[in-house]
């Protein structure tokens, strides 16, 4: 099995369509019709993935995602949501929601599935086991656990990847295009958009102890990690 999902949509039609396509691709899925459903599975066997629709009975996909990013147990759960909503406004909100990609009704059951895999790809990404430490941040990928003097700092999976590659290329500049390729992936379907928003996450995570500072915005080309500024 190359992982497990679970589907939360609430028209049997369309759970069923993306069931059996998700199924025959290899995964291994689970099924709900809402958020209540969505919780009690996320309760019994930890997904993978969970694919996600924004409309949905009750509670909307968007707060769903906001709460399984919250938990603790949940916070490293690949989400993609799925939603007829094709403003950028709108795409924002769900990666700053938390959501790892947002796929735009209507979409092709090859693209969604080759964002699913793109996504599933670096959930687990292939880190050197090396700790680094620059600027007052230790940074250890074995642990997944990164720390300023005594205080620890949580970040999200993306966001981690992103301070890693940072801190292994320090002074460096590079364009949102060139950090795609680098923390997403060459196929992933991204835009570089997505790059601003996880900038910013990541620069929300630091900020309790003060090293927001040390991801610079270059105006105009991209972005480096200042092992100074601290």
């Amino acid at each position: 099995m190359d992982g497990s999902i679970l589907v939360v949509e609430n028209e049997i039609s369309a759970r069923q369509f993306l069931a059996a396509n998700l199924q025959n691709s290899g995964y291994k899925v689970r099924c709900a019709g809402d958020v209540a459903q969505a919780e009690t599975l996320v309760r019994e066997i930890r997904p993978d993935l969970v694919l996600l629709d924004w409309i949905l009975p009750g509670v909307p996909g968007l707060p769903f995602t906001r709460w399984l990013r919250n938990d603790q147990r949940t916070r490293d759960i690949s989400i993609v949501l799925i939603s007829e909503r094709a403003d950028e406004q709108d795409k924002v909100a769900a990666l700053e929601g938390g959501a790892d990609d947002y796929v735009t009704k209507p979409y092709s059951g090859r693209e969604l599935l080759a964002r699913i895999k793109a996504v599933m790809r670096r959930r687990t990404p292939q880190l050197a086991d090396d700790v680094v430490e620059i600027a007052g941040l230790q940074l250890d990928p074995a642990a997944r656990r990164i720390t300023a003097g005594v205080h620890e700092i949580d970040l999200w999976t993306t966001e981690f990847r992103l301070l890693h590659f940072f801190m292994t290329h320090v002074g460096r500049i590079f364009s949102r295009a060139k950090l795609l390729d680098e923390i997403w992936g060459h196929d992933a379907f991204v835009e570089e958009r997505t790059v601003d928003v996880h900038i910013r996450r990541l620069r929300q995570g630091l900020a309790p102890t003060g090293h927001d500072n040390v991801i610079e915005t270059v105006r105009g080309i991209g972005y480096r990690f200042r092992g100074d500024a601290v």
